[in-house]
């Protein structure tokens, strides 16, 4: 009778496989996010027309609602044109509603079964949902620079220096990443379409309404402004003012702290709830 081999002990099993050193774990990081950016942005290269089609809502929102309350001068800053100072918060309101809707992709792709492969790869779960994020943010980021390029065409006095404008698109990356990364942890939170575009819709517009992106804080009531002090889109409408029109706090560093900050807390949260609640 042929006994059989005594099976390794844990440890030499443990110890036969190579332990990553930290540069190999940031470079297969880095890798992992910027092959999930890759997939998203090829989709959305084939939905060029949306893009395009979705860049009418804002510049609708800066001619239209614009026109329309630009006579009242309390909702502006003083010296400041309102369609002028509206630019920074249209452009907020644009990357709100690519953002907050991209965890719908998490959604389709659990009902496709492609999230049960995702979860098998040796990949980091924070790395998948971070590079989600950067994807919907390089959208926001186009459809920003398309809103940005109507504006200029129709002469909105505003700085169109190159870093100005850079800067703007910089803070727009940040913001949609924060934005895309909380909503994949609220696709994290439902079962079906219904319930993800219920409660979307359910956040989107407090989000722009309890921020400096159609009016000043200044004239909000106490509590209200309280709420618009932990809104991520008040911190990114405050860096567009800044770098576009020249008004606001001058805090760049502190607002762009703030975005990265919620970023890192946002893809934390989203990446200990997306293996567990989306199979």
């Amino acid at each position: 009778m042929i006994s059989a081999a005594p099976a390794a002990p844990p440890d030499a099993l443990v110890e036969a496989v190579p332990a990553l050193s930290p540069r190999q774990r940031v470079a297969s990081y880095a890798s992992t996010v910027v092959a999930m950016s890759q997939a998203e942005i090829h989709r959305a290269r084939r939905e060029r027309s949306v893009l395009v089609a979705r860049a009418a809502q804002p510049l609708l929102w800066l001619l239209v609602f614009g026109a329309a309350v630009s006579r009242v001068p309390e909702l502006g800053a003083e010296g400041v044109p309102y369609k002028a100072f509206l630019v920074p918060g249209v452009l907020a309101q644009s990357v709100l509603f690519i953002a907050i809707f991209s965890g719908m992709a998490i959604i389709w792709e659990r009902d496709l079964g492609i999230t049960q492969r995702i979860l098998v790869a040796p990949a980091s779960r924070s790395a998948v949902i971070l590079g989600k994020a950067v994807s919907a943010a390089m959208r926001a980021v186009i459809q920003v620079a398309i809103v940005l390029a109507v504006v200029a065409i129709i002469r909105i006095p505003l700085e169109w220096s190159v870093g100005a404008v850079v800067g703007s698109l910089v803070a727009v990356l940040l913001g949609a990443t924060l934005l895309s990364a909380i909503s994949m942890v609220i696709a994290s939170m439902v079962r079906s379409r219904e319930q993800f575009m219920g409660l979307g819709q359910l956040v989107t517009l407090p989000l722009l309404f309890a921020s400096n992106a159609l009016y000043s804080v200044s004239i909000m009531p106490g509590w209200l402004q309280g709420v618009a002090r932990v809104n991520p889109l008040t911190y990114l409408v405050e860096i567009l003012r800044q770098l576009l029109v020249g008004i606001g706090p001058n805090r760049l560093l502190f607002d762009a702290a703030v975005l990265v900050g919620g970023i890192v807390v946002a893809v934390a949260i989203a990446s200990r709830t997306f293996p567990r609640r989306v199979l």
